[in-house]
């Protein structure tokens, strides 16, 4: 047997630890604590413009993020997966969203939060992000 057939990591391994180990061991704090998570993640995995961050989600694997809406104050995106595996009705986003929230952060200087939010409609589901920053709030 060749070391590919052992060493690349599959959708189907990412899917247990995501939708069952974490929420497993992280209980009623998951949302949060992967929040904090995606936050340090972003630190250790910095992009130097906001343009960037659609293809991080893709290179890691997080699906397709679409920058839908930008205002003074906000940005709205769309997350989509083409798989079947996109748990969205079980899964908290607060990994992506803390990642999206320190990267704003990190580039603008202003506080910034993001809020991930399952939407479904008659075609598909997807998550949208909303992301907000205080001007006011210099970081």
């Amino acid at each position: 047997m060749d070391n590919d057939t052992y060493g690349t990591p599959t959708r189907f391994g990412y899917e247990i630890l995501r939708d069952h180990v974490l929420p497993s061991i992280l209980g009623p704090h998951e949302s949060d604590i992967l929040y904090w998570s995606g936050k340090e993640i972003a630190r250790k995995f910095p992009v130097f413009i906001i343009d960037e961050l659609p293809s991080f989600f893709i290179e890691a694997g997080w699906g397709l993020l679409t920058l839908e809406k930008t205002t003074k104050h906000e940005d709205f995106y769309t997350l989509k997966d083409n798989s079947e595996y996109m748990n969205s009705q079980k899964r908290t986003f607060g990994l992506e969203a803390g990642f999206i929230a320190e990267q704003y952060q990190k580039i603008n200087g202003v506080l910034t939060e993001c809020f991930g939010e399952a939407k479904t409609n008659k075609k598909d589901t997807h998550i949208q992000f909303h992301v907000k920053w205080d001007l006011k709030s210099k970081i």
